[in-house]
């Protein structure tokens, strides 16, 4: 059979060729500023009034409601920028956070009540912290029980277990530490268009490791395919590292020179510069990405001596009202496809919380 065959044969089973906001290339990215949100002195105060008041009665943060933390005039407008970010172009900026003048609860208290009107708080590891704290723990990744955002490493891109992760940072490293984003429409429409043959074996399931936090009763792996085709949607989930230590599993289905030839267009396509686009955080700026949509990375970093001047990041892992429906094969990692309640990572004992340091 010829190539051509081969690739009209496999075009023949694909999705069509998505269309849309969340289908766009880097570099026309850079040149646009729809996505860069900068709050007002009102807002900032609305956002502050409501930190302080709460930090100072002690109040428990992963207990927080809309209704704890009212925002009269910024709600309206995170209403349109969490809709950018599930309906259009998959993600947004907001900056000016007044972090500097905040103490570690008042910083987390605000973080923590800007997402309450974005969608419910997940938790994002075994611990069952529903607030995460992004730094270098002085770890490192070929551990199979680490988690790569807790070492100074590269990421590479990936999606997390949830509708939209939310970052808000404190401190930037001394150098590197840029975020970097691509779109995972893009990266279907371009293995569709050169390899569709290849792009085929992505839309079947693939092992990826769990990294130690297993549900009661699931495998130390789960099996989702990288690209998923659900109800009109396209939605990918993907973290390169983890498909591959999954194979440390012997009864993982194994990796054939195929799948790893399609990883690998995969990988060499997000990491295009056609592709990705990349940005430098300022402290007080909050990033909300949306996961099945795009895929985030962040560069490898060199820190500050002093501790109190090293990078650090809160981040929260959202499910949320109005998002996309997900096939139901997405419960072996979110738990549940129920929108506005799926996602994060939860297994026996787990207690949530959001812890105020990194652990």
């Amino acid at each position: 059979m010829s190539d051509a065959t081969i690739a009209e044969a496999a075009l023949a089973v694909l999705p069509p060729e998505q269309a849309g906001p969340a289908a766009w290339y880097g570099p026309d990215m850079a040149r646009r500023d729809d996505w860069l949100l900068r709050l007002d002195a009102a807002e900032i105060a609305e956002i502050d009034a409501n930190a302080r008041r709460l930090a100072a009665a002690g109040a428990d943060i992963a207990r927080l409601t809309r209704d704890d933390f009212p925002l009269p005039r910024l709600a309206p407008r995170l209403a349109g920028a969490i809709a950018d970010v599930l309906h259009g172009r998959g993600f947004v900026l907001l900056r000016g956070l007044p972090v500097d003048g905040w103490t570690m609860r008042e910083a987390a208290t605000a973080f923590f009540g800007l997402g309450t009107h974005l969608g419910s708080a997940r938790s994002q590891n075994a611990k069952g912290h529903v607030l995460g704290h992004v730094r270098d723990l002085g770890l490192r990744s070929d551990d199979p029980n680490v988690r790569i955002y807790q070492t100074s490493e590269r990421q590479t891109y990936h999606t997390d277990s949830c509708d939209v992760v939310g970052l808000l940072c404190l401190r930037t490293a001394r150098r590197g530490g840029l975020s970097t984003l691509v779109s995972s429409t893009t990266i279907f429409n371009e293995m569709r268009r050169r390899r569709p043959d290849l792009l085929r074996l992505l839309l079947e399931p693939v092992a990826t490791d769990r990294r130690g936090e297993v549900p009661e009763g699931m495998k130390p792996y789960f099996l989702i395919p990288v690209f998923n085709w659900f109800e009109g949607h396209l939605t990918a989930i993907y973290q390169r590292q983890y498909v591959d230590s999954a194979q440390r599993f012997p009864d993982a289905p194994r990796l054939t020179p195929a799948h790893v030839a399609a990883l690998d267009l995969f990988d060499a396509l997000a990491n295009d510069p056609a592709l990705n686009l990349h940005m430098e955080f300022r402290p007080g700026d909050v990033q909300l990405v949306h996961n099945h949509t795009l895929l985030h990375d962040r560069t490898a970093f060199d820190d500050w001596p002093e501790p109190e001047r090293r990078r650090h990041l809160l981040r929260l892992w959202l499910a949320c009202p109005g998002a996309r429906p997900l096939p139901p094969v997405f419960a072996e990692r979110y738990g549940s496809v129920a929108i506005g309640d799926r996602g994060g990572v939860i297994v026996a004992g787990t207690s949530l919380h959001a812890p105020l340091e990194a652990a």
